[in-house]
């Protein structure tokens, strides 16, 4: 049985473009899609799912795209959140929040706590995220532990360095989904996917169907 769907969003800019619309719209359309995602594991009983949002090398996009995503998460967050709740889901923003600009990190404070009591299923958004940035935090984590004497070398394993990523001990994915025509990662859940199925619908994030989950 699945317990845990990962997606990579990819596309929203491009079909935005594609259909003569803003970035806005297209971000917005996006959004839509995580409501489709959300219903599709609730129906199935899959207990956990994980979306790429926004990854640390979107940091280097232009000053007037990433506005236009914190603006619309800031915009946006609290009345999400509030259908979330509404539905059972809790939500988990997984990052580096040092990255965060101060009003994203509040909004992202809010939809933790409006969610914190649901338990139907487990949201995943990865945020100012990067597989490679949360290996070597890990390291870092443990190298402390171990300076610290809190832990031995020799007592570190697969599981046990899991517990040190920002995904923690979650379960591993057992399916990966990536939209926007390319086959590849993209430096999400390098880790956590290493048995992970993998899906390439050959479609863009916002025309994504419950039937090709």
């Amino acid at each position: 049985m699945i317990q845990h769907i990962a997606c990579i969003m990819d596309g929203n800019r491009r079909w935005a473009k594609k259909n003569g619309l803003s970035l806005k719209e297209g971000v917005l359309e996006g959004l839509a899609r995580v409501s489709t995602a959300v219903d599709f594991c609730l129906q199935h009983e899959i207990p956990y799912v994980s979306l790429y949002a926004f990854s640390i090398e979107n940091l280097q996009r232009s000053a007037i795209e990433r506005a236009v995503i914190f603006d619309t998460l800031i915009e946006f967050g609290e009345k999400y959140a509030e259908q979330m709740a509404k539905k059972g889901v809790r939500v988990h923003i997984i990052g580096d929040r040092s990255m965060f600009p101060p009003e994203v990190g509040n909004i992202c404070d809010t939809i933790e706590t409006i969610t914190a009591d649901c338990n139907r299923l487990s949201l995943q958004f990865l945020f100012c995220y990067g597989a490679r940035q949360e290996i070597v935090a890990a390291a870092k984590k443990i190298s402390q532990e171990v300076q610290l004497g809190h832990i031995s070398l020799d007592s570190l394993t697969t599981d046990s360095f899991k517990k040190y990523t920002w995904m923690g001990d979650l379960p591993d994915p057992d399916l990966v989904i990536r939209t926007g025509y390319a086959n590849r990662l993209s430096n999400f859940l390098l880790y956590q996917a290493a048995y992970s199925e993998l899906y390439f619908p050959p479609c863009l994030w916002p025309d994504m169907t419950t039937e090709q989950f």
